[in-house]
């Protein structure tokens, strides 16, 4: 039995990792901004605690006696830029700080290198909407290669089935496909069978079912 923080846990990527996590009966620190509007999260062996992904101080304090990290993360009122590298920055200084070293980082599809060779936010016809918001994970991703943690930046290789359950697999692609949907459910068991058995470290690892 492991215990694992997790970040953003009030998401619904959180919420799929905060389930596999229980489903493993490992002990869970679910992180979010607001306690009191996560009820849903409570259960045996699960401790909601308030705290800011951006502030060292609460990543130390939230971390410490802990095996290990999954951060799945976003503040859509700030900047991108400078809230994922604000993150990534508090999540290296403060795991530090706490002696813990394995952090599993949820980002984003469009930053994996797709079958033409560039990475899919380039390709042509990608939506570039919200082009600001996957520059600035970029910027967090960028930023990761410059702490001293054991990290894996992790996501689906194309995007999220919203509605499907749990079929209990997942395959790891060889890049990034805009047609490729994974479950949330499916999704979180990879997260922790990085927690569990780490098999890669510092590059971004695209998920497909």
């Amino acid at each position: 039995m492991s215990k694992v923080v997790i970040f953003g846990a009030g998401g619904r990527a959180g919420k799929a990792a905060v389930a596999e996590a229980r489903r493993r009966d490992h002990q869970v620190t679910a992180v979010v901004r607001d306690p009191a509007a996560h009820g849903e999260l409570a259960a045996d062996g699960v401790m909601v605690v308030a705290g800011d992904v951006t502030d060292t101080a609460d990543v130390a304090k939230a971390s410490v006696g802990h095996d290990a990290v999954i951060a799945s993360v976003a503040d859509l009122s700030a900047s991108p830029s400078e809230f994922y590298t604000g993150a990534v920055r508090a999540l290296g200084a403060g795991l530090a700080d706490a002696g813990v070293s394995r952090l599993v980082f949820v980002g984003l599809a469009s930053l994996l290198v797709g079958q033409s060779g560039v990475p899919l936010m380039d390709e042509p016809g990608y939506p570039q909407e919200y082009r600001e918001f996957l520059l600035g994970h970029a910027a967090g991703l960028a930023a990761l290669a410059d702490t001293g943690l054991d990290w894996l930046y992790i996501s689906p290789a194309g995007d999220f089935d919203h509605g499907g359950g749990r079929t209990g697999s997942y395959r790891i692609a060889e890049h990034g496909d805009a047609e490729s949907r994974l479950t949330y459910p499916d999704f979180a068991i990879a997260l922790l069978d990085e927690i569990d058995s780490p098999a890669h470290s510092r590059v971004h690892l695209g998920i497909t079912a």
